[in-house]
Order: structure tokens, then C-alpha cells, then sequence
């Protein structure tokens, strides 16, 4: 496809702008002044439209294609979610922090009130902060309020403790914040190894941070008896958010011995994902950290009055502007209300339900490492595939000539060439068939005609990439 000034004609316009009738300044520094005009591409406004209009229908996206990014949990988001953020797009965030503001903004606070209330109850926390503008901050966050509550207690703690299946930012946030990382190995049921824990833990352990369903999807029926363990040893558990989509509304969090959780809102409760934001993480925590969150809080008064808590001498401070991507959290508020406790419960089960359906139709063809019953995600090896010379990557890259996104591969760290599928609750089962069918193709063709694999993908306006290449010499402008 041409770039849009390959597609500029000398003389075509898409726009006719009024003349100025605001006088020229004359102030301006002769340095700043433009010699030659902007080369602009020229374009009529109908070329525009379809160059944009074609280049969009290249990309892949939730809305055009199965996207089973095992762990990134692309589903779908209701339209009727834009429509709510749309209510709000009059409430500039500077309003509740001038004289009289939290007045003209009860309905604004009330928001995240409520959602703070409503994800409180979801995750059993005490309080949740919803200012972190990803998952990624959330989690930041919540390891600097432990840092933050064992320093006020007089401990300087040393280590965070992770499952070697952990994902990649629990032990970078845990290292920005000045710990030392312990990794513990996997069993061979694929949770933490016990005897491995208890030798890890010691009394300068800050804090141990889990997935609960872990990235194989599986989740840890001895996930208590960790709690209790790091709890005496005066360690905090923190729980990741990313797999709450798996036990929404069946399991709490809180009631299983984490102390703070940080939610991915894009995951669990179908706000945008993707592009680098706008994203949301709030972060919930039990009663004796509460002092420690960011301000400004929103609070209700005696008379049921929202005001803002601004000043604690335990808080964090600030971790984001304002009050968070208030956007993303209207959506998520919007989509929690239209669900309900019921809606939230069968979002988990669909979930579950798609992840062993496809685990089960695709165990015959692919390694399973670990042949258990399954949270949201299934993870597979193309091991066996790789005694014909094909990897996890040319499977991916196959699935994309076949119209599916692919899904996440090499991760877990753990697993070997592994292929990790999310399918979600969002999905129907004709689609799922359709995205086995090719699974199943792939791995036929790795036995009969590898080269097929190899090549892919063909339909794409980019063949194969040098992607070693482009991640350490990327070129980001034309």
C-alpha cells in the first residue's frame, strides 16, 4: 500500500479554511518563522478517508478478528460502554480541587465512589484507589504501600518473592522499588513448589506476589496455606489482577489471604486494551494499609456528601493525575452495573468453559504439559512439532494467513515453545471451531509440508520479519 504522500496530487484540497481575520503578529522570533511552507501531502478529503479507511482493514483487532492472546485477555467491549463515558465528557478533572467544586461534581465522585465500593466487594479488599493508569502502575503502587507500611512499622524488609511462571512486571516493579528478587521453581503440577517456598521464606521476605489462577491457568489449591506461611513471616500477599476474568464472582481475593490486589480493568471488566492506553489499575488493599494510598480519596461524609480526602501524613502521595483514566473507569463502572453479581459470575464460567474446550479438542495435537482442568487459559508446547524443524512462531505466524490473531507464544518462561490461548467468555463456539480447525491444520502440517509454516505468513502486505531485528532497530516515522 502507498504512504500518504505517495498519494499527494499537486493542486487537490480536502478542506476550504476561511480567510484569517485575526491580525498577523508581528512579535514572533524571525529564528521560529517557517521558510518554506509545510510539505503537507495533498489530498482530497475522499482520498483521505479511503487511505485510512484501507489501511485500518490491514490491522488486526478485537473487532475483526479472534484474538486469544493468552494472559492479555482481548475481548470484546460492548458499545454501550462509550455511550456511558460519553455522559461524563463534560467534567473537567480540575473541577473537584477548586473552591466549591466538589459541589458541582457529586455525580462525578459518585462514580468512582461506587466503582471503588463495587470492586471493594469483587476483590474483598477494604478500599480501592482507582488513580493508577495501568495495571502495570497499579501494581507499582501497591509495592511501594508495602514498602511504605513495613518502613512505618520500622522494618526494612529485603526481598519480594515470585513463582518462576510470574509475570514479567512483578519482579521489575519489585525491583524499581528496592528489593531483591527471589524466584521460586514450579512443581510438577504446575504451582509453586511447596518445599522450595518454605525454604525461600525468611523474615526479610516484603512481600509474595502471585496470579491466582497462575499463566499456566491453573489455579493453586494450596494457595491458603502460601498465605499463611508468608503471614508468618510478617510478609504481605500480593495478588496480580490479571487473571481475575477467571474467578469473577467465585472467589475473592481477600478472603483467601492477599492483602492488596491491583485490578486490570482492560481484562477483567471490558474497557479498551491495546495501544499503548488509555489504561486503568486500581489497586485494592485491606484495612492496615489504607493509610498509605495516594490522595486525593474520595470520601463520604456523615451526611452523605462526597468530598476528597487531601492530605494524609502516611500516603504515597500521588501516583497519577487527577483521579485516573476517568474514561476507562466509567466503562468498567457501566459494564459492573449492567452485569450484576449473576452477570459477573457467568462471565467467569463462559470463560472457564471455552478454555477447556479448546484445551481438550487440542490435546491430541499438541503437548500438553500440564493435562489438568484449566482456568481461562490453556497453555500447549509445539515440542513435538519441533522435531520437524517448527516452532511456536511459525504457528503463530500461520494463523494469521488463516484470519486469527495468534496467540501468545514463548510464555510462560517455563514451558517450552509455549502457546498459550485465552479464548474468553466473549467468543462463540463456532468461532473457537473455526480457530481449532486451524490449530489442528498447523500441526498436520508440520508432519507433511513444514515449509508451508516456515514461509507464513503470504496474505499479509509484510511477509516474515526479522523480529530480533525491529525490536532492537526500530523505526517508529517514516
Amino acid at each position: 500500500m502507498r504512504l500518504i504522500y505517495e498519494e499527494s496530487v499537486a493542486g487537490r484540497r480536502g478542506v476550504a479554511l476561511p480567510a484569517s481575520d485575526v491580525p498577523v503578529s508581528e512579535s514572533l522570533p524571525e529564528e521560529l518563522l517557517r521558510v518554506v511552507p509545510a510539505e503537507l501531502p495533498q489530498l482530497s478529503e475522499l482520498d483521505l478517508v479511503r487511505h485510512f479507511t484501507n489501511l485500518s482493514r490491514r490491522n488486526f483487532s478485537v473487532d475483526t478478528h479472534f484474538y486469544p492472546l493468552g494472559s492479555c485477555t482481548m475481548k470484546y467491549n460492548p458499545r454501550v460502554l462509550e455511550d456511558a463515558a460519553l455522559l461524563f465528557e463534560a467534567f473537567h478533572p480540575m473541577t473537584a480541587l477548586l473552591p466549591g467544586g466538589e459541589e458541582l461534581c457529586q455525580g462525578s465522585l459518585g462514580l468512582l465512589y461506587d466503582l471503588g465500593q463495587l470492586l471493594a466487594d469483587i476483590t474483598g479488599m477494604d478500599e480501592v484507589c482507582t488513580q493508577p493508569l495501568a495495571g502495570a502502575q497499579g501494581e507499582m503502587t501497591g509495592i511501594m504501600l508495602i514498602a511504605a507500611y513495613h518502613r512505618a512499622r520500622g522494618k526494612r524488609k529485603r526481598y519480594v518473592l515470585v513463582p518462576d511462571s510470574s509475570h514479567g512486571t512483578n519482579p521489575a516493579s519489585a525491583a524499581m522499588a528496592g528489593y531483591e528478587i527471589i524466584t521460586v521453581a514450579s512443581g510438577t503440577q504446575g504451582d509453586m513448589d511447596m518445599e522450595l517456598f518454605r525454604q525461600a521464606m525468611n523474615d526479610q521476605v516484603a512481600a509474595v506476589m502471585m496470579t491466582c489462577p497462575n499463566t499456566l491457568g491453573l489455579f493453586n489449591p494450596r494457595i491458603r496455606e502460601i498465605c499463611d506461611i508468608a503471614h508468618s513471616h510478617d510478609a504481605l500477599m500480593y495478588y496480580d489482577g490479571a487473571n481475575l476474568n477467571a474467578i469473577l464472582g467465585r472467589v475473592r481475593p481477600g478472603d483467601i489471604g492477599f492483602d492488596v490486589v491491583h485490578v486490570n480493568l482492560h481484562k477483567t471488566f471490558a474497557t479498551p486494551h491495546g495501544g499503548g492506553g488509555p489504561g486503568a489499575g486500581p489497586l485494592g488493599v485491606r484495612q492496615a494499609l489504607i493509610p498509605f494510598l495516594p490522595l486525593p480519596r474520595v470520601r463520604m461524609d456523615e451526611h452523605g456528601r462526597l468530598c476528597l480526602e487531601t492530605e494524609s501524613e502516611l500516603s504515597i502521595g500521588r501516583c497519577a493525575n487527577f483521579f485516573g483514566n476517568f474514561g476507562v473507569l466509567a466503562r468498567a463502572y457501566a459494564y459492573i452495573t449492567m452485569l450484576g453479581r449473576q452477570g459477573l459470575m457467568r462471565v467467569s464460567e463462559a470463560a472457564v468453559l471455552n478454555a477447556n474446550y479448546i484445551k481438550e479438542r487440542l490435546k491430541g495435537h499438541y503437548e500438553l504439559p500440564h493435562d489438568l482442568p484449566c482456568m481461562h487459559e490453556c497453555v500447549f508446547s509445539a515440542s513435538r512439532q519441533l522435531a520437524q524443524g517448527v516452532h511456536a512462531i511459525d504457528i503463530a505466524k500461520y494463523l494469521i494467513d488463516r484470519g486469527f490473531h495468534p496467540p501468545t507464544v514463548y510464555f510462560p518462561l517455563n514451558v517450552r515453545e509455549a502457546i498459550m490461548i485465552e479464548p474468553t467468555e466473549t467468543e462463540s463456539r463456532a468461532t473457537l471451531d473455526g480457530f481449532i480447525d486451524a490449530m489442528i491444520e498447523a500441526s498436520g502440517l508440520a508432519e507433511s509440508n513444514p515449509r508451508v509454516l516456515l514461509d507464513a505468513p503470504l496474505t499479509m502486505p509484510v511477509s516474515r520479519l526479522d523480529e530480533t531485528k525491529a525490536a532492537r532497530e526500530l523505526k517508529v516515522c517514516w
